[in-house]
């Protein structure tokens, strides 16, 4: 019998399943924060419930729990005092395995309707998730609410398509006969169990608490696993308001909601205790390279799956837009202060300069329009405000300070701090930009996460696009850019993407930035690259989350 809510949910798969298939335009879920979606009482509604959670402990009736731990901070500077759970790892671990074989009786169907659902569900609460994310990242309101809620959603539905597909192009049953000549055929019968490959961590990031985490998430819920979400110390809240309504839709359902939980360590070696069981078969990661590379080398028992740290760049030749170039680079080096894993950190412009429709314009004179082009659009503080958000972590704030110094670069534009009336102790800095030669590899060819951006003066374009290719190739890039009005520059760079294994934007002067991805069609990291070894979402990110297990017998 199938499963009710696949049955409720079978339009939204049906549609999910087309766009992984076209890669057009499509979403589940409301982008805006509108009030015919969400309800005219969503906006105070979801407020309420955020501000609810404030100096609060957040309750979850989870096993082994043994005291409360918090310690958030704001970027903003409004005092969170929120505390959670800190429960026993091993009890966490046997819970979780002791609810995986209720959740593998659902079948593929059963876990895939029940998924959609705690979505469904999560979507209602998008704005009390957009108020969490917002105020423990730093992001600015319209991006919290985007890419901390709907966008966020729409990526964890596409890991349960992506699942579901994968799950059901394995029959349940089959009889095998083969024929024997003149004696009668060799008949049986076989079954093909779909099992999870056992307890999933998923590791949070301090950025994009949702947006990083829903992907592996439910891939692994979907794939008939367990999931215990460590979310980063600084965004535990957009976590555990997650995890709390999955709890609530497992156990609506007759499931075990002890199948996903929340792991808070007051210790770090509590972490490394966790991800270094033997009964850990999955880990998703979003963050630096340290630990990133750390889970790699020591969570052998696990399959990690790792987005890390990158040197996304673009490559400056000529353009046919430059007002409009200028102000797509502008915009994309100040969103969130340059706080997202796809923001590009390297322009690497020829000495020699560009030709565009205004005539040609000299490496300096880019240089000075760029940050012209930056001061401008952020020279109105409402919507210097909006783009900006604010800095997420004082390490941030160091970068920005070691960059303004002069020892990375000479200095194109300072950081200017901006005051945000609404939340005065709120960390709000404008972008820094720096030139510097090809030859000063030590400065830009290493990640500065944050508004920091360096305009590499190299000798020429071919020089540039080789430049690229090498510092993807070694340090890894989620993201390249191109702008050219020559077919075969274009042509060159692509080439040198496909073998550097990463996305490309091509002249970017309207509303799309290289920094943005859109869930059912754009693929987040290609696994190619240092980057990240994984890629949201394709089917190497959810296929080897489950075995199937065979069992046959004479008819």
């Amino acid at each position: 019998m199938t499963h009710p809510l696949f049955e409720k949910h079978r339009a939204k798969l049906e549609a999910a399943l087309g766009a992984i298939h076209t890669r057009g335009y499509w979403a589940a879920y409301n982008e805006m924060p509108s009030p015919k979606t969400y309800g005219e009482s969503a906006p105070d509604d979801g407020k309420r419930a955020f501000q609810a959670h404030l100096g609060q402990a957040f309750e979850i009736d989870q096993p082994g729990s043994t005291g409360w731990h918090g310690g958030e901070q704001s970027p903003y500077g409004i005092d969170l005092n929120v505390r959670y759970p800190v429960c026993d790892v091993q009890a966490l671990i046997d819970a979780g395995q002791s609810a995986m074989p209720g959740w593998q009786a659902v079948g593929c169907e059963g876990r895939t309707g029940i998924c959609i659902e705690i979505l469904d569900r999560l979507n209602q609460q998008s704005f009390e998730l957009a108020h969490a994310v917002m105020m423990t990242t730093g992001q600015g309101w319209m991006m919290a609410f985007q890419a901390g809620a709907p966008h966020a959603q729409d990526r964890g539905l596409e890991a349960v398509t992506y699942a579901y597909r994968e799950q059901s192009f394995v029959p349940p049953e089959a009889t095998w006969e083969k024929p024997q000549g003149k004696n009668p055929p060799l008949v049986m019968k076989k079954h093909f169990e779909l099992v999870g490959r056992g307890v999933a961590v998923v590791v949070g990031c301090g950025t994009f608490p949702t947006w990083n985490t829903y992907p592996g998430l439910f891939a692994a819920l979907a794939t008939g696993n367990a999931v215990i979400v460590k979310p980063h110390e600084n965004a535990i809240l957009p976590a555990a308001i997650t995890v709390r309504t999955i709890r609530a839709v497992l156990a609506e359902n007759g499931i075990d909601s002890n199948l996903v939980t929340l792991c808070v360590p007051a210790l770090r070696e509590t972490t490394q205790a966790l991800v270094t069981h033997l009964a850990v078969k999955s880990i998703d990661f979003t963050g630096g390279n340290v630990f990133g590379q750390w889970l790699i080398d020591h969570c052998r028992q696990a399959q990690v799956y790792a987005e890390l740290a990158g040197v996304n760049n673009i490559v400056i030749d000529s353009t046919d837009a430059y007002q409009p170039m200028l102000r797509n680079l502008a915009f994309t080096l100040s969103l969130y202060s340059g706080q997202m894993c796809t923001t590009s950190q390297a322009l690497f412009l020829p000495a020699g300069g560009i030709d565009t429709e205004e005539g040609h314009k000299s490496y300096d004179a880019v240089c000075a329009d760029l940050a012209t082009a930056v001061d401008g659009l952020l020279a109105k503080p409402e919507v210097a405000l909006a783009v900006l958000g604010a800095v997420q972590s004082a390490e941030t704030m160091a970068r920005i300070t070691l960059a303004e110094s002069g020892a990375l670069g000479r200095l194109l534009l300072a950081s200017r701090k901006i005051d945000n009336p609404e939340f005065p102790k709120a960390r709000v800095r404008t972008p820094v930009l720096l030139a510097c030669d090809a030859a000063d590899e030590a400065a830009y060819m290493q990640e500065r996460f944050g508004p920091i951006t360096f305009v590499v003066k190299v000798a020429d374009t071919a020089a540039a696009i080789a430049l690229s290719e090498r510092v993807i190739a070694t340090h890894g890039a989620l993201t390249a850019g191109i702008y050219s009005t020559r077919p075969e520059v274009i042509e060159a760079m692509t080439s040198a993407t496909w073998r550097s294994k990463v996305a490309l934007s091509i002249n970017l002067t309207d509303g799309v930035f290289v920094n943005q991805s859109a869930a059912f069609s754009d693929y987040h990291g290609s696994g190619g690259n240092p980057a990240a070894n994984a890629s949201y979402s394709d089917s190497a990110f959810v296929a080897n989350r489950f075995r199937v297990i065979q069992r046959r017998h004479h008819v």
